[in-house]
């Protein structure tokens, strides 16, 4: 149910101040938060869902009308991002073979598939291959977060290093000595996986 809070919040946001959208942030980005990971059950992604609604939100609350609360329109926008992200991972897991065998920037004919490749082959490597985009995602999840995130930036977004670096607001030189890190501690993990 709409407050007078909400609605005072609300009509001095869409009046341009800042620190009364604030308030609206503080108090439900819990709630988008919780509602997301359950869709999403994945802390990263949850955490840049629920910044990303409220940017979103905050973008186009001109035409927020009020036909719904406020609370109601923001848990939407949320869940739509959330369904966005995770079917955007179903198609990346359905078309693996495009993401983990796409070059990998600066080392031409490299990819993924190579960095992390376990060597199998034979009549069984479709079930492998299975197994092995298994377990990339759940080694990415035991990431560091920055390296987890640097690596979706360039290995499943497919941003360039600039790009990557102007959004981190890092040199690119540091941009590529993260991301081989996060490789190699990636590497490590898979690894463990499959020596059991």
């Amino acid at each position: 149910m709409e407050t007078e809070a909400d609605q005072s919040a609300l009509d001095r946001a869409r009046q341009g101040d800042i620190s009364a959208y604030n308030e609206l942030v503080v108090k439900y980005q819990g709630r988008i938060f919780a509602k997301v990971f359950s869709l999403l059950r994945n802390r990263q992604d949850a955490e840049e869902i629920t910044q990303d609604t409220f940017i979103r939100a905050h973008r186009v609350l001109s035409s927020f009308r009020g036909t719904a609360t406020f609370s109601t329109w923001i848990h939407q926008i949320g869940t739509n991002l959330a369904r966005n992200r995770y079917w955007y991972w179903r198609r990346r897991k359905r078309d693996q073979s495009m993401s983990l065998d796409a070059d990998l920037g600066d080392d031409p004919g490299a990819t993924l598939h190579d960095i992390l490749s376990d060597g199998a082959q034979g009549p069984n490597h479709e079930a492998q291959h299975n197994e092995f985009v298994k377990k990339v995602a759940e080694c990415m999840e035991q990431l560091r977060p920055e390296h987890a995130r640097i690596l979706t930036m360039r290995n499943v977004r497919n941003m360039s290093y600039e790009e990557i670096a102007e959004d981190l607001g890092l040199s690119i030189g540091t941009v590529k000595s993260r991301i081989n890190r996060a490789r190699e501690a990636l590497r490590e993990l898979m690894g463990e996986e499959f020596r059991g």
